[in-house]
This record gives C-alpha cells, sequence and structure tokens, in this order.
C-alpha cells in the first residue's frame, strides 16, 4: 500500500545521469502531451501574465529552473507573440542531453537561450524579472528546496511562479489509468507515478512560504492536480 502521508524519497529514471537520450526524447513526447491535454503550462503563463502588469516595463528577463527540453519557454514565446514587449527568455538545466534537446526544438525561437547550472547554485548575479519552476521542485528533498527557495527569492526582481504536484492518493490511481491509455513511453509512465508520491500537500508549501519574508505569497490547487505558488517581492525595484 503506498503511503502518502510523506514525501517519497524514490529517484525518478530521468533523475539518473546516464539515461539514454533517446529515453529522455520519448518521455518529454509523452510530458508535453499531457500537459498540453490538461493544461498544465496555461496554469503557469496565466500567472505569468498577471505578474508582468503588476510592473509595466517595455521588456523582461525570465528565467525558468529545470527547464527540461524548454517547452515551457517556447509556449511563453508563444503567449507573448503579439504582446509590445520584448522577452528575454533563459532556460536552465544541468544535463547536456536535455539542453541538446531543448536547443534543437527551440530553433525557431530567438529570444530563447539555454545554459547548464545547478539550481542549488543559483547567485544573485542570475538576475531575472520572473522566475519559473515547473514540474521540478518535487525532484528535491525538504532541505534542498529551502535553500534554493531562499535563492529565487533573491534572484527574481518581480516574482516566482511555481507550479507541481499534489500528492494525492486520487491523483496516483487517476494517472495510473490515464497512462495506460495515453502515455506510451515507460520512463514517463514510472517517473509520472514517483513524482505524484513526491509532490506536496499545501501546509507544506504554506511552510516553505512562511520563511520567506521579502515576498508576498498565493498558493492555489488547479487542474490536474497541481499547486501553482505564485510569490511577488515586496521590496522596491
Amino acid at each position: 500500500m503506498m503511503n502518502f502521508t510523506y514525501r517519497s524519497s524514490i529517484l525518478e529514471l530521468m533523475d539518473d545521469p546516464n539515461l539514454e537520450a533517446d529515453k529522455y526524447r520519448q518521455a518529454y513526447l509523452d510530458i508535453n502531451r499531457c500537459n498540453k491535454w490538461l493544461g498544465g503550462n496555461k496554469i503557469t503563463i496565466k500567472a505569468l501574465k498577471i505578474l508582468l502588469k503588476s510592473r509595466a516595463q517595455k521588456s523582461y528577463t525570465i528565467l525558468d529552473m529545470g527547464c527540461g527540453d524548454g517547452e515551457m519557454l517556447r509556449q511563453v514565446a508563444q503567449a507573448f507573440k503579439k504582446k509590445p514587449v520584448k522577452l528575454n527568455l533563459i532556460g536552465v538545466d544541468l544535463k547536456d542531453d536535455i539542453l541538446d534537446l531543448a536547443r534543437e526544438k527551440s530553433v525557431d525561437y530567438p529570444a530563447i537561450q539555454f545554459k547548464n547550472q545547478n539550481i542549488l547554485a543559483l547567485t544573485e548575479t542570475s538576475g531575472c524579472d520572473v522566475l519559473l519552476c515547473t514540474l521540478t521542485m518535487h525532484h528535491f528533498t525538504d532541505e534542498q528546496i529551502k535553500i534554493f527557495l531562499t535563492k529565487f527569492s533573491k534572484v527574481a526582481r518581480i516574482g516566482v511562479v511555481i507550479n507541481d504536484l499534489q500528492r494525492s492518493k486520487l491523483a496516483y490511481a487517476l494517472f495510473k489509468l490515464f497512462s495506460i491509455f495515453f502515455i506510451r513511453s515507460h520512463t514517463a509512465k514510472y517517473d509520472g507515478l514517483v513524482s505524484i508520491t513526491k509532490g506536496f500537500l499545501k501546509n507544506e508549501l504554506w511552510a516553505y512560504a512562511k520563511n520567506i519574508s521579502t515576498m508576498q505569497h498565493s498558493i492555489q490547487w488547479k487542474w490536474a492536480f497541481r499547486y501553482v505558488w505564485v510569490m511577488q517581492t515586496k521590496r522596491p525595484i
């Protein structure tokens, strides 16, 4: 019987640094398809638009931590394509194979660039207007999360948008059924279930938020079994 009382520490297949590049490619096809059907990326984009409206500027630098194959940034570029603002979009990940895939998929998006960096080694010199973190936080331990959330709050001049999974028996059961019909790769099927066991309860996110007093916090549940945590800076910029 799976225990959802506490976050799981099981590693996902995609956390293996030796996973073959082709398996990453197949898994991201599944992940992106699911996000499209279930509206996962739209949640982040809606929160991003609200943050940007709060601080009118001619240009914005947006940093995506744990960018994977760059799909989130491509969706952001599409969403703002007809807006009268300039976006500098920077995707950060730790695995070169994934970054190579992200660059390959983003050749038609000149505003997007990618770099290899450890999320725990983020410094204030990596300043941005808004920092995005989508389906990345659950890969880390609680102690690691506390470290990089503090860094996030110092790097982002306007705010932070975190989009991650709710830990739930119902979410686990529904994904197990969903994956039978709609997920093709073994990696995505396995990691999808493990990810849910590593997800969060709302009170756990609020416990992290209490340690970041420089930000105003909003944490909301969204379909399908996501939490969107928006931090907005209190300090002048």
